[in-house]
């Protein structure tokens, strides 16, 4: 089975962390937006052209696993994969590295849905980015970062 793969890399800044100098746990959910922001780019496709064209991705649903506590100034690659086209919604898995380390310390996921900017109401997901990942999807090793 083909995935589309992206890989972003993070400096953990000091202002990451809290008070037990560790990476606080809600970062890594921005970790996962940036991560996403970068893959949509990587397609050639970002979020400011997908909201552009009246569409609105919204986070309908967040998971996060902490396996292995980050610090101040590690080098993060966040890898995000997608392993199927959207309809109305799509699921994004992100597995977060220390730059080196075989092992995954954060493993996660975030489903969104699709929303007419205009309306408010869901709607399908745009025909470009659907067009995209299934290109992606169909043709092995692309869109490695």
């Amino acid at each position: 089975m083909n995935v589309l793969k992206h890989v972003s890399k993070v400096r953990v800044r000091y202002a990451d962390t809290d008070q037990m100098k560790v990476v606080y746990h809600g970062r890594y959910f921005e970790y996962f937006e940036q991560a996403r922001g970068d893959m949509l780019r990587g397609l050639g496709l970002p979020y400011a052209e997908i909201e552009r064209q009246g569409v609105l991705i919204v986070v309908i649903e967040a998971f996060a696993k902490y396996k292995k506590s980050l610090t101040y100034d590690d080098l993060l690659e966040i890898e995000t994969t997608v392993r199927e086209a959207p309809v109305a919604k799509i699921r994004i898995e992100y597995r977060v590295f220390r730059e080196g380390d075989p092992d995954p310390f954060v493993e996660g996921y975030t489903v969104h849905s699709f929303l007419n900017a205009a309306t408010g109401r869901p709607t399908r997901a745009p025909a470009q980015l659907i067009q995209l990942i299934e290109e992606a999807l169909n043709v092995p090793g692309q869109r490695r970062a």
